[in-house]
């Protein structure tokens, strides 16, 4: 479970996020559905420790997360692949999946059945394994971040906007890959930003909507 409670950040002075409290239960798909600018990316980048949460409660599985950097979260099997995608372009998409990882110290086993699922859900990726980060188009990369995501992801994963920017046949292919994803892994918990709530009904079970920092409605 990733659980906030009354969650406050502040960027350069400006409070981004004013006590902003949501649950995502284990096995549970969650949207967080907002403008541009509403609070969304700063609340993952807050469950993911790239900012820190100035008052509040951040857990993962109950264990109190608002101290701890954000490797030992990953290291806690939450993945994260952020809007804009973060990739080595240097890198062969291969090397950006397995990256995380090998990071972590995973035995090479473990390591194996992962890329093994991973490569079931998003075989589109097997083919572009080779291929180096930089040359992908803007929809390739975001499955990349996708895929490496789910390599970590054993107890929540979460999705900034992962539909920005994609040409519809692609969307649709990404929402295909997350009901997958939902089969393939059904005690993930997976929170979804968006700012389009008709993107995510097919995909989401419940929807919290933020508004100028504040969750609104849930």
């Amino acid at each position: 479970m990733l659980r906030l409670d009354e969650v406050t950040v502040e960027i350069a002075g400006v409070t981004v996020l004013r006590k902003v409290s949501l649950r995502v239960p284990p096995g549970g798909r969650i949207a967080l559905i907002g403008r541009n600018g509403a609070g969304k990316t700063t609340t993952l980048r807050a469950l993911m420790g790239l900012l820190p949460a100035r008052h509040g409660t951040l857990a993962i599985d109950g264990r109190d997360c608002r101290d701890m950097p954000a490797h030992r979260r990953a290291a806690l099997g939450v993945g994260y692949a952020p809007e804009e995608r973060r990739l080595f372009g240097s890198f062969s998409v291969r090397q950006n999946i397995l990256l995380p990882a090998e990071v972590l110290g995973l035995p090479e086993a473990e390591i194996t059945r992962r890329v093994e699922t991973m490569f079931d859900l998003l075989p589109e990726l097997r083919e572009l394994a080779p291929r180096r980060a930089a040359g992908l188009s803007g929809g390739q990369g975001k499955m990349v971040a996708l895929g490496r995501a789910i390599m970590v992801g054993t107890r929540a994963i979460l999705l900034d906007e992962p539909f920005q920017g994609l040409a519809p046949a692609l969307a649709l292919r990404y929402a295909e890959a997350l009901l997958q994803l939902k089969s393939a892994l059904p005690d993930v918990a997976i929170l979804i930003t968006e700012s389009s709530p008709e993107l995510l009904k097919p995909l989401v079970e419940s929807t919290y909507v933020i508004e100028r920092g504040e969750i609104a409605a849930a």
